[in-house]
């Protein structure tokens, strides 16, 4: 998918829209850690992974740069570590100028006044002052997939951010996810009128039937019930 188009289409959805669209789909939720947050709140991204696993030292991020295509988002991988930080103003400010459009980080950043400054969405477990604090020797793979919290993602795969946090989603399944998203957000927006006008969510979803259904059906699930009913807030 176009750079720009996957932009245009989740500027009009959220992450929340999104996972929900992959359960829809049949997809693997795939979120980032909570408490990867944006540095500047309301930020967003959307793009292609370029991974790169950090081990002390910038250089592994400026050869990501070479090989990244515009668009891509940098995902660091430096183990979730809180007793350092790996990325500054400086990593930022030329990831800007390779054309990436924002940075995922599974680990701290540093220099916040001037990330800030320089405006392109970075996310990340917080700040510290400190940079590395040793250097190792370099991983097999380290520009071909990264850690971020439990799951490992590739080139083949799509990352998304905004203020609930981080998802990634493989490149193949995206209209999918994003079609089923887009269709989860429609019926959300109409229950949300229907709400304001004076209809209450429990009469848009049949909540009374539901529970008099499960008297005599124990089993059935609640989502089991939206499902049959058109409700989508669930899922």
């Amino acid at each position: 998918m176009d750079p720009e188009e996957l932009r245009q289409r989740f500027a009009l959805l959220t992450t929340a829209h999104l996972t929900d669209g992959c359960v829809r789909a049949g997809v693997p939720v795939r979120c980032a850690p909570a408490g990867t947050h944006a540095v500047v709140p309301g930020s967003r991204i959307a793009g292609r992974v370029t991974p790169a696993r950090h081990v002390g030292s910038v250089d592994v991020f400026l050869e990501a740069y070479e090989t990244a295509n515009p668009g891509d988002v940098l995902v660091v991988d430096n183990r979730g570590r809180l007793d350092e930080s790996c990325v500054g103003d400086l990593a930022v400010l030329e990831a800007e100028a390779a054309g990436l459009s924002g940075v995922v980080i599974w680990g701290l950043h540093r220099d916040t006044g001037d990330i800030k400054k320089i405006g392109l969405p970075v996310f990340s477990l917080g700040s510290i002052p400190t940079g590395p604090l040793s250097v190792s020797a370099r991983p097999d793979g380290a520009l071909e997939s990264a850690v971020v919290g439990e799951w490992t993602v590739t080139r083949e795969d799509l990352v998304f951010g905004d203020e609930d946090g981080v998802l990634f989603v493989p490149a193949d399944r995206a209209d999918e996810v994003l079609d089923r998203a887009e269709a989860i957000r429609d019926t959300e927006r109409l229950q949300a009128e229907r709400i304001r006008a004076g209809e209450s969510l429990r009469e848009q979803v049949r909540f009374a039937d539901f529970l008099a259904e499960r008297t005599t059906s124990p089993s059935l699930t609640f989502r089991e019930h939206l499902r049959a009913v058109g409700g989508a807030i669930e899922e």
